[in-house]
């Protein structure tokens, strides 16, 4: 972790005084940042935001009108835009690897509430209006500048007709200049709003919180594949009813006493969220080796270079069982502990304490992209597919 990160807190310091309760300010949270060496500047988070892999939006507010675009972009075009205008770019994690790293240096959060790292590049005046989100939010400044207005206010009234969300009554009580390096976190719907003074990038570690319903929703969709409800409805002692149309009492009655034989378990819930927590963004695909090394190279390349996860794969795991990219997987009780460590660390110097049975299983995933030799680098495919 970088240790000026919390700006001399600890993790657990952090936790306990503002995790949710209430905004940090961090002054040279990670000195001298300006970016990664990839994405450094304005037309390298264009090129990303012409992608047909990224997800990309473009925000104006150009003569008093809010315009809201989604992407591919072209990159000349977005250039003859008039300004103001903001062009952000999701889960940048998936697609620049120092990115990824500076994503996984926030560890000290579970990686089953991290989301992604979004990166926005924004000309003098540019943003996206005061709102609110309803997630942690952690915002390093990257070159440039941007002042923040933030509040904790009640009224979260939009205006209407607007394509993006904005406040209608914001009422700031905090205000700061964040330079290259200095860092704000912001709790869930804590009011924000974030204007560039020059042209700045602004990079955003966010962090998921499903609501309630959403959750339910996604619960009863798993449910599907594991219900297994014996009998079926049945009405032997049927009588002739004086309204033919009318759904009888007896039926809601059996139906309601069929529909209450369906229960879960904890275990039902904990591979709920394994599943769920780790299955791959709609627009993710995973790269396939050009030339798959056999089980046999393999085996001797990872035993002596390792292997790490692909940053597009998600492994997380609960007492002795595991998740991988929205499937639970097996792991040889030996081998358990050096799977946490994959799952925590996202890579292994070395196999060379697994047993030949969950190499086999490793390699297999290699197969599907979802890991990577040490020594082998990303781009080493001949065709992508998707995971589900």
């Amino acid at each position: 972790m970088i240790t000026t990160l919390l700006g001399g807190l600890t993790p657990e310091q952090f936790l306990a005084d503002y995790w949710q309760k209430k905004p940090l300010l961090v002054r040279g949270a990670v000195p001298g940042f300006t970016g990664t060496p990839d994405l450094a500047g304005r037309d390298d988070i264009l090129a990303l935001a012409a992608r047909d892999d990224a997800e990309s939006r473009f925000v104006s507010q150009a003569d008093n009108q809010w315009t809201l675009e989604h992407g591919p972009f072209n990159i000349a075009s977005l250039k003859r835009r008039k300004k103001p205008w903001t062009v952000l770019v999701q889960t940048v994690n998936l697609l620049d690897e120092a990115g990824e790293r500076l994503m996984r240096e926030f560890d000290f959060i579970p990686y089953a509430r991290l989301d992604d790292l979004m990166v926005s590049y924004a000309n003098d005046g540019g943003g996206v209006g005061p709102h609110f989100d309803s997630y942690d939010v952690f915002l390093l400044q990257g070159i440039g500048r941007r002042r923040w207005r933030i509040g904790k206010q009640r009224d979260q009234r939009l205006i209407d007709g607007l394509p993006v969300r904005i406040l209608a009554d914001f009422q700031p009580s905090q205000e700061w200049l964040l330079e290259p390096g200095d860092m704000l976190y912001l709790p869930p719907e804590w009011a924000h709003d974030g204007i560039a003074e020059g042209e700045c990038m602004t990079w955003s570690i966010g962090f998921r919180a499903a609501p309630a319903q959403e959750l339910a929703e996604q619960f009863l969709m798993f449910m599907q594949d594991h219900i297994d409800l014996k009998g079926r409805y049945r009405d032997p002692d049927l009588r002739r009813q004086t309204h033919p149309a009318e759904i009888s009492a007896d039926m809601i009655g059996q139906v309601d006493k069929l529909l209450g034989n369906i229960r879960w378990q904890r275990d039902t819930v904990r591979d709920f969220l394994g599943c769920s927590l780790t299955e791959p963004k709609s627009h993710v695909v995973f790269d396939l080796p050009l030339k798959p090394l056999s089980l046999q190279q393999f085996s001797k390349t990872t035993r002596s270079r390792g292997l790490r996860l692909d940053a597009r794969s998600q492994l997380l795991f609960a007492g002795q069982h595991f998740y991988l990219n929205g499937e639970a997987v097996a792991i040889p009780r030996e081998d358990r502990k050096e799977l946490r460590r994959l799952a925590d660390a996202r890579e292994l110097q070395s196999t060379s304490a697994i047993s030949d049975a969950c190499v086999a299983q490793l390699h297999e995933w290699y197969r599907y992209g979802f890991i990577v030799p040490g020594d082998l680098p990303h781009d080493a495919t001949i065709q992508r597919t998707r995971r589900k």
